[in-house]
């Protein structure tokens, strides 16, 4: 869907709202407003039939208050300065609110790999990497995959940093392919993570996971494996959108009964797109994009781009959902919160419903320090341990302070951030 929202404006009205709420000092505000960092910068990449092509990049890190800037690379087409600015200011609430030791930073690359060749990605992961050197580091700035790219853009941009730097640093980049540093979990961590956060929601409002149903937009890594979790766990996925490259457009598919996940999964792409004549033939209802939106569901998952749910979109959701449980950056405005909340909807924001990536890839950073790996147990232990400490915390504070499920996480997260930046005199 369309949008005319800045996601930059959006984090930061998130930001001032809690602000105001807990009375932070003007100085605190002006630099956690604001990214620390910027890099703006042009990749040359010689495409296949010899003529090259230059892509546009960011990297941009929000705070390292709190550790190395942590945060994704994203693969899109309609990337902006102001998409990344947002996103590495929710990765500093995001690691603050499940109490990592990592700031906030993110970056992305102005492209489609969609449409580029394997050999044409690796040139542009590689010119990244020589374009941002400097500004990266296992202590210093530590990227991971993100919208479109993935554990082998990963792999391909540790190896041009250890030619570069001559050495071995598997830590600098995180969501590598397992057996080349990269740690069981990380691929189903996202998706899970936003599930153990939505069966601790339930379980805290005394709502039964098997008896609920659910609508997902988005196909990806994330949706997937909150598809397949919830389905695990009882649940029943009514509908799944994802985006059709061929047509350039969105669809929804639908099956009352309930989808079946390993099916759906067995006809889409790699990067999430479901092809639509198989899906029909298996008996799925093919309905427009945002049909997804206004399912008649107890749990709506986001987990696709920012501002999916508007003002302008939201009469549209069943007054039978109960959650909305956002996998995805900033998938709900700021506008439309306190619709939301007026319509008694919980809502599990994003930088705590989505943790599970960063966790796990801080938990990668800790194997590859140790050279020793943990099985995939011990991580999805681990990991079920951090995001209900994590929740556990948001929700006491939610009802001990009667304030909506995302200003508590914020101020949680603020409050962690403020107290770096102070402690170590920058203030």
């Amino acid at each position: 869907m369309a949008s005319t929202y800045n996601p930059f404006e959006n984090a930061q009205a998130q930001f001032d709202k809690v602000a105001d709420m807990i009375q932070l000092e003007q100085d605190s505000r002006e630099f956690l407003r604001q990214p620390m960092r910027e890099l703006h910068f042009m990749i040359p990449v010689k495409m296949d039939d010899g003529t090259s092509k230059t892509f546009r990049a960011y990297r941009i890190q929000h705070s390292t208050a709190r550790g190395p800037a942590k945060g994704g690379l994203r693969f899109h087409p309609h990337e902006t300065a102001d998409t990344v600015r947002a996103l590495s200011m929710w990765m500093t609430w995001k690691t603050a609110v499940v109490d990592i030791p990592l700031g906030g930073g993110k970056g992305g690359i102005v492209c489609d790999p969609r449409t580029m060749s394997l050999s044409e990605q690796e040139r542009l992961c590689r010119g990244f990497v020589r374009q941002s050197f400097d500004l990266l580091g296992p202590n210093v700035d530590v990227p991971a995959p993100d919208v479109m790219s993935n554990g082998q853009h990963m792999l391909w941009m540790l190896d041009e940093y250890e030619t570069i730097a001559r050495g071995h640093y598997p830590g600098v980049i995180t969501g590598k392919p397992v057996g080349s540093g990269g740690s069981l979990g990380r691929t189903e961590a996202t998706g899970y993570g936003v599930v153990y956060i939505v069966d601790d929601l339930l379980k805290n409002e005394d709502i039964d996971i098997k008896e609920t149903t659910a609508s997902i937009q988005g196909f990806g890594n994330v949706g997937e494996y909150a598809a397949r979790l919830y389905s695990d766990l009882g649940g029943t996925v009514i509908s799944v959108s994802s985006y059709d490259l061929a047509d350039k457009a969105s669809y929804t598919f639908r099956k009352k009964t309930g989808c079946n996940i390993e099916e759906l999964v067995s006809i889409k792409d790699n990067f999430g797109c479901i092809d639509k004549e198989k899906a029909q033939s298996l008996g799925y209802e093919l309905l427009p994009g945002e049909a997804w939106l206004s399912e008649d569901v107890d749990i709506l998952f986001p987990a696709a781009l920012e501002n999916q749910i508007t003002p302008e979109n939201f009469s549209c959701v069943s007054g039978n959902v109960k959650v909305i449980a956002e996998a995805a950056n900033g998938p709900v405005t700021p506008d439309c919160d306190p619709l939301i909340e007026k319509r008694g909807i919980h809502l599990a924001p994003d930088f705590l419903a989505n943790a599970g990536g960063v966790t796990v890839s801080y938990f990668e950073q800790i194997q590859c320090n140790m050279n020793y790996f943990w099985s995939k147990e011990e991580v999805l232990e681990k990991l079920r341990y951090t995001m209900s400490k994590a929740f556990s915390g948001v929700y006491q504070l939610s009802k001990e302070r009667g304030v909506y499920l995302r200003d508590a996480a914020y101020m949680i997260a603020i409050d962690r951030v403020n107290k770096a930046v102070k402690q170590r005199g920058w203030l």
